[in-house]
């Protein structure tokens, strides 16, 4: 068995509170206009892979729950294998959208992938958080990621090997120390081939070759911005294994990313490759090359 892309990030089940007219204050009750459930964590890039036509697999564990039953048949719909373990309970965010923001608490049982599993799918690329860059297969590329928690404990991972260090702004100034994105993207630059950072409806910035690319932001309503950065870097993926140039790899995850924060969840939001193509000729990109092999292009 072997895999374009793998996923190597917890899943969760998200609960998404939508419609709330404003966050709760201290001992404040607020109603949402709605309840919804949906695959979070690493699932969302995952999906957002899958539907973008890339083969793909997610390896992560997931409870022997309903929560768990929800994401595999989640993943099962999209075409994603799940080459996870079955554990006895599943991780839980629940999500607050306001204001185009989000608010956001988890519960994590704190299980984890191994080696071993991911291994297992043979993958080409993996995606994967910086405290889990050890666990990639040997000869295989991988972009790197990290989450708020682990950006706090700083740039401790080797990136030999990675294809691209992605972070948003606020994990890039916890990752450095500098607030300024440009900043930032040339530290951590000095890490990793390239280091990309997202700026939200600001765009993007990276740093490749020493040399720095800036994309503007695209302008939409934003509802819900929970997993816009898992998309990102699920077309930024797409868009580099379709052999298109850096500041293209930019346009294209940026544009992926806005499309889907004006609905509820992430993967609600998360267009198709045709959908993502016909709005990509409308901000004038074309549809990069076919797909190339990571594996023979790094040699």
């Amino acid at each position: 068995m072997s895999v374009e892309l793998a996923c190597g990030e917890l899943a969760f089940l998200d609960l998404t509170f939508a419609g709330l007219d404003a966050l709760p204050e201290r001992g404040e009750e607020r109603h949402a206009r709605d309840l919804l459930r949906s695959a979070g964590g690493g699932a969302i890039t995952a999906i957002g892979a899958a539907r973008l036509g890339l083969g793909v697999a997610l390896v992560s564990p997931l409870g022997g729950d309903p929560e768990g039953d929800f994401l595999r048949a989640a993943l099962a719909a999209e075409g994603v294998l799940w080459a996870g373990r079955t554990v006895a309970r599943s991780a839980v965010t629940a999500a607050l959208p306001d204001g185009g923001e989000r608010t956001m608490v988890t519960f994590d049982p704190g299980m984890e992938l191994s080696a071993a599993e991911l291994a297992a799918v043979e993958p080409e690329a993996v995606v994967i958080s910086l405290p889990r860059v050890h666990l990639v297969p040997p000869g295989a590329t991988f972009y790197a990621t990290v989450g708020d928690a682990d950006a706090r404990s700083g740039l401790a991972a080797t990136l030999d090997g990675a294809r691209a260090l992605i972070v948003n702004e606020r994990e890039a100034s916890l990752l450095t120390g500098v607030e300024d994105a440009e900043t930032a993207a040339r530290r951590l630059a000095e890490h990793t081939p390239c280091a990309v950072v997202t700026r939200g409806a600001e765009g993007a910035v990276a740093v490749s070759g020493g040399e720095l690319l800036r994309v503007p932001g695209i302008p939409v309503n934003a509802v819900d911005t929970t997993g816009a950065g898992d998309l990102f870097t699920a077309a930024y993926v797409w868009a580099d294994r379709r052999g298109a140039p850096l500041a293209d790899r930019l346009r294209w995850a940026s544009l992926f990313a806005a499309l889907s924060v004006r609905v509820p969840t992430a993967v609600a939001g998360a267009s198709s490759q045709a959908a993502l193509v016909a709005a990509g000729a409308r901000h004038g990109l074309a549809l990069p090359a076919p797909t190339v092999s990571i594996k023979e292009e790094v040699r």
